[in-house]
């Protein structure tokens, strides 16, 4: 017996030692991680005076700043989140905010507004923070000046740096806390702990799972915490502060169809055709003369604008919208960048047309910028919102011409200008045109009505004005490549009779079609005629958009102004 005590100790030991080991085991698998996370891994923070930004119930990758004690944002975020209407003139470093009755200017770096070309009532008032600065390149603007301009709370919390930022508000379900716990990271014990809370803490319900809910605290952590310790969900109503008022920009649109002519101006002496140019016309109110034509970067421009024109066509009953473009030989060097991005030379533009448009009584503007660069987009659109504040206060009509949209062009921003202006003219023409690589329609019905949708998805239809072309593309194919010649109407006809070219109605463009093989030259004709201009006006009508505009007066066949005629009747 005495030799088999030590076996049976022995034998306890190792019982023991192996019951301690999966003790252990047990208590390693099944007890609470005390491991806290990085936090400032966990909110990405980058440098000691770096915010990050949870919006809504997401950590978002844009970052606030800190700058002596207050919040700024890179105009970047303020532009996608908050409210794309500020705009940087980097060359005179001024910030800009247009709305609907003036002008905000305040120079980057100061504190007060400037009254830097603007006639506003709030200019000379100062903040006791700098508005907007540039730090490494990059121009921030503080977090309480673009809140005092666009719709959105935010606050602060610190250890570490972070704010919560909402811009939408309404119901969301909650829970109190039953018991002290932590947040953790995942769901899961051994997940790093994000923060603690406490007994009667109330959190926001995200995201619920078997045994972990995803939730966010009141500062703003959002994690895991298990689901025994909440309580019964409750919903919660969020509301928008009440301090905020969304801007009303009104519109000078007519109660009535528009059908505008655009009268093409050479000269003064063009100014004598008015006459002729509207004799066939029926149903025309607006004519809009090519009278203003942008020579120089600092606004410049000539004009064949005239008095009496105006007065003989407002005795007719039509109204004045004058065009004014970049597209003629004069505008050759001008730079539509350099021209729209500088404050000074954009409000000399604007002065200079809003002071002919008083001294010719003009009823409206219409502005026909074309082919501008991708940089230049901002810049354009900010002068199309501070060239519609003058116009609203003298009940100048603004239009603004537009291409048929398409991926490259939405730089233009056909939404903004649906806002900021009284109407939207589509160009619903040059489908194919005389640099194209191949032949085709002028303006396809699909090509017109898929103008008209998309601009409508992004423009109030009582703002939109469809262009159609009174012109047609003879083309000719042979030896020497593809070429061809925009003519008139009355001449395409001409074109087809002379040449006993038979036509045939063309299903999938919606106009008169015929061809020709003389030799080695192919010819091709997309006839615009009173025929395609009626489908076109159909669809229009379908969409009850504004009304139409047609490029240009004089070219087109008196029966064409019959289907028109029909089109302005219809209610």
């Amino acid at each position: 017996m005495k030799k088999m005590i030590p076996v049976i100790v022995a034998i306890v030991l190792i019982i023991l030692i192996a019951a301690a080991g999966f003790g252990a085991k047990l208590l390693e698998r099944y007890s609470y991680s005390k491991e806290r996370a990085d936090l400032t891994e966990y909110f990405g923070i980058q440098g000691e005076n770096d915010v990050p930004i949870i919006l809504q119930d997401e950590l978002i990758e844009e970052h606030a700043k800190i700058f002596d004690d207050r919040c700024y944002f890179d105009i970047a975020t303020v532009h996608k989140y908050f409210n794309d209407r500020f705009y940087e003139d980097k060359a005179q470093e001024i910030l800009v905010y247009a709305m609907p009755k003036g002008f905000l200017t305040t120079r980057i770096g100061y504190a007060e507004l400037s009254d830097y070309g603007a006639d506003f009532e709030e200019a000379g008032m100062a903040w006791d923070y700098v508005i907007s600065r540039y730090e490494d390149g990059v121009l921030y603007i503080a977090a309480d000046f673009v809140k005092g301009y666009s719709n959105f709370t935010y606050e602060l919390f610190s250890e570490p740096n972070r704010m919560q930022v909402y811009t939408e508000w309404g119901e969301r379900s909650t829970a109190d806390i039953t018991k002290d716990t932590q947040v953790r990271y995942q769901g899961g014990i051994k997940s790093d702990i994000l923060t603690d809370v406490s007994e009667g803490d109330t959190v926001v319900i995200l995201e619920e799972m078997e045994n972990w809910t995803k939730v966010k605290t009141r500062d703003s952590f959002i994690g895991y915490v298990e689901n025994k310790r909440l309580g019964e969900q409750s919903t919660e109503t969020t509301e928008p502060p009440g301090d905020y008022k969304e801007p009303v920009y009104e519109s000078n649109t007519r109660d009535h169809k528009i059908n505008l002519g655009w009268h093409v101006i050479g000269g003064e002496g063009g100014n004598d055709t008015l006459e002729s140019a509207v004799a066939q016309t029926k149903g025309l109110n607006v004519i809009s003369p090519t009278w203003f034509r942008l020579t120089g970067n600092e606004g410049e421009f000539t004009s064949f604008a005239s008095a009496d024109y105006v007065g003989r066509a407002h005795n007719m009953g039509l109204e004045v919208w004058a065009l004014v473009s970049n597209v003629e030989a004069e505008s050759a060097d001008v730079d539509m960048y350099e021209l729209l991005s500088r404050t000074s030379s954009r409000w000399n533009l604007i002065r200079n047309l809003i002071a002919a448009a008083q001294e010719y009584g003009l009823d409206g503007i219409n502005i026909d910028f074309e082919n501008i660069s991708l940089d230049a987009g901002e810049p354009f659109i900010q002068f199309i919102r501070e060239l519609s504040v003058p116009c609203r206060e003298y009940g100048i009509v603004l239009s603004v011409d537009n291409y048929v949209p398409m991926g490259h062009t939405d730089h233009y921003d056909r939404a903004e200008q649906g806002v900021v202006a009284d109407y939207v003219i589509i160009m619903g023409y040059d489908e194919h045109y005389a640099g194209s690589d191949e032949a085709g329609s002028v303006a396809s019905i699909n090509f017109v009505e898929s103008g008209i949708e998309n601009t409508v998805a992004e423009v109030p239809a009582e703002k939109v004005i469809n262009g159609v072309p009174f012109y047609t593309r003879i083309w000719k194919s042979g030896p020497e490549g593809l070429s061809s010649e925009a003519v008139s109407m009355g001449m395409a006809q001409d074109f087809v009779e002379n040449h006993n070219i038979a036509i045939r109605w063309d299903e999938t463009t919606c106009q008169n079609y015929g061809e020709l093989q003389e030799g080695d030259t192919f010819y091709q004709v997309w006839l615009e005629d009173a025929d395609s201009i009626r489908v076109k006006l159909n669809v229009m009508q379908n969409y009850d958009i504004a009304g139409v505009a047609a490029w240009r007066l004089g070219h087109e066949s008196a029966n064409v102004w019959d289907v028109i005629e029909e089109y302005m009747n219809q209610p």
